[in-house]
């Protein structure tokens, strides 16, 4: 493991990222977890197993898609239920016939992104979240819904708005009493900025531009930040202790019968979808330079988050490697992080395999 600890002291040094925790885990045992480097730069904290981060796209998979997952489980939405028929908003656009398999698997035909905080920032807090709504309602589609894969925040926004409905609450607490209570997780949460927890043990992102500020606690994706940190395609935050928790309980779910969710609708969101290389809100491995090197079996389903997370896991071989790191501290123009991941990977899966 020696080689693994070098690698990660020397991706500080050549400045990939500030600091970062990589746990791996192989059949549910620990086998390497470790932090790296500062989880602030300015006061020069450590950063800790311990650190909390801004989980960014992480979200995606492990709060909307799942909480998803669990509404599909409880008989209260169907995978290829339309949008016109779960909101009634959508009944009268182009977005109608949307599914729900269509925004979990980013081929809806939205768009991937648009700065709508540079609008919504002119509106009063307690509008904004049905002004987003509208912005989403009359966005038009880019491509023909179901022809083309584009990964998509405005999709997983769409998401949030259907959990909120079909459950009656909102994301972040589905999630928190559904899925991460029941399974003891206390270090995955939402940063509700209206009663922000304040916690001096996370990793600082960006020097905001705009904000004009650090963001050390409050999440770093602008569109989420403005309508007060809770969405459906970023605003997870967590340590990568709790992260391993949920994707251990998802992989024995996978792999055996569990309470939490059901095998086969586990088996249906983690298989890979036709003429695509992603799973239902998941990832899997790309033919060519995917993140997670070339020695992740083709079951593997992952994901990326902008900040610098990363997670991947090989149900085969049933191994989880966490990465989490503050690439974007103090700015989001560090890119290194690219190169590093697929030969952090394949290092690590080397050493195992």
């Amino acid at each position: 493991m020696s080689q693994i600890n070098d690698l990660m002291r020397k991706s500080v040094k050549d400045k990939v990222f500030p600091g970062g925790v990589l746990l791996v885990s192989k059949n549910d045992s620990i086998i390497f977890f470790e932090a790296y480097g500062y989880a602030n730069i300015f006061s020069k904290r450590i950063m800790t197993k311990n650190t909390v981060f801004d989980l960014a796209s992480l979200t995606k998979p492990l709060a909307t898609t799942l909480a998803v997952m669990k509404l599909i489980q409880q008989g209260k939405l169907d995978l290829d239920q339309n949008l016109g028929t779960v909101l009634p908003e959508f009944r009268n656009t182009d977005k109608k016939q949307i599914s729900i398999r269509n925004l979990l698997c980013h081929n809806s035909g939205l768009p991937d992104y648009r700065p709508y905080y540079i609008e919504l920032l002119k509106i009063p807090y307690n509008f904004r979240k049905n002004a987003l709504r509208n912005f989403l309602i009359n966005e038009p589609l880019i491509h023909p819904i179901g022809n083309n894969v584009l990964y998509s925040d405005l999709g997983f926004m769409v998401l949030e708005w259907i959990v909120e409905k079909v459950s009656g609450r909102s994301l972040d607490y589905f999630v928190m009493q559904d899925i991460y209570r029941p399974l003891g997780l206390e270090h995955l949460f939402f940063v509700n900025l209206n009663s922000k927890r304040y916690m001096d043990c996370f990793a600082a992102t960006e020097l905001c531009p705009w904000r004009k500020i650090l963001l050390d606690g409050l999440v770093h994706d602008d569109n989420a930040y403005v309508v007060g940190g809770i969405a459906g395609h970023a605003g997870l935050f967590g340590t990568a202790m709790d992260v391993k928790v949920l994707l251990s309980s998802l992989l024995f779910a996978f792999h055996e019968h569990s309470y939490d969710f059901k095998k086969e609708l586990i088996n249906k969101f983690f298989e890979r979808q036709q003429g695509s290389d992603r799973a239902l809100g998941f990832d899997t491995p790309s033919l060519s330079d995917s993140s997670c090197g070339g020695l992740f079996s083709k079951r593997s389903i992952g994901h990326l988050g902008f900040t610098g997370t990363s997670f991947w896991m090989d149900l085969d071989q049933s191994i989880i490697v966490i990465l989490l790191t503050n690439r974007v501290h103090p700015s989001r123009d560090n890119n290194k992080i690219k190169k590093f991941r697929p030969i952090l990977h394949d290092t690590v899966m080397e050493i195992i395999l």
